[in-house]
């Protein structure tokens, strides 16, 4: 479903959940572009039962509305347009939408993200995910960029998850090739080492490992030891475990 067809809709029920009494606990998972963080992040969430949000979509859904709109994702005028349509009609449905994977979508969320207004904006909606997850549930991963430096500086743990940038380029040419069967893997490579700039150098919430991260190289790891090896890391810190990866 698009950004205009919920506009049209006037969908105004969010997705962000009533208050819980107990704490839940709240992973973060950080990262650039096609480094496996996502994979890893919902991969955490299903193994642990706990509720999921890529933050990422946010921007992205965003970035979409602006396109739609014909508005210019690095003017903030545009974009502010676009982020009161998403908040008003902003959910987990939304989110999932295979629209936000597009490429143009990509870039352009690249963009909006560097925008410290459109930030300050879906921090809310991010903190009280984390604080207060759908469902019955014991606690939420969240992914993103900086997820565990300014969305939830208080993460129970928190993970950084990279890879080489050929790797990573790889990755999202395998993604992108079947339905893009133009794109090459050098487009796909200069597009993320400059999204990888514009998201470390951007005035506000650059993309950088908090100093307690936990720092995970993927380049020549399989999603699964991936994941064996973040698992291990959560029942290291709260179940005491040393040497059961399971």
């Amino acid at each position: 479903m698009s950004i205009a067809e919920l506009q049209k809709m006037d969908v105004v029920t969010k997705a962000v959940p009533t208050a819980q009494p107990l704490r839940k606990i709240v992973i973060a998972v950080d990262g650039p572009a096609a480094s496996g963080k996502g994979t890893l992040a919902r991969k955490i969430a299903e193994r642990l039962g706990y509720a999921y949000l890529d933050t990422g979509a946010l921007y992205r859904a965003v970035a979409l509305a602006v396109l739609e709109m014909n508005g210019d994702p690095s003017r903030v005028g545009d974009v502010m347009l676009a982020v009161d349509v998403v908040k008003r009609n902003l959910t987990l449905e939304l989110l999932a939408s295979s629209l936000l994977r597009r490429p143009d979508v990509s870039e352009a969320s690249s963009k909006v993200a560097a925008l410290p207004e459109v930030r300050t904006e879906l921090l809310e909606f991010q903190r009280s995910f984390a604080k207060n997850p759908p469902g019955e549930v014991g606690g939420a991963v969240l992914d993103g960029r900086d997820i565990g430096t300014v969305v939830c500086p208080d993460a129970d743990i928190k993970f950084f998850v990279t890879a080489k940038p050929e790797e990573r380029a790889q990755r999202r040419f395998n993604e992108l090739q079947w339905h893009h069967p133009l794109l090459t893997l050098e487009k796909v490579l200069a597009d993320l080492l400059q999204r990888d700039q514009r998201d470390k150098t951007r005035e506000v919430s650059p993309a950088y490992p908090a100093n307690d991260a936990y720092l995970l190289d993927t380049t020549k790891l399989s999603p699964d030891e991936v994941l064996d090896t973040a698992i291990y890391t959560v029942q290291k810190k709260f179940l005491g475990a040393t040497d059961d990866h399971a």
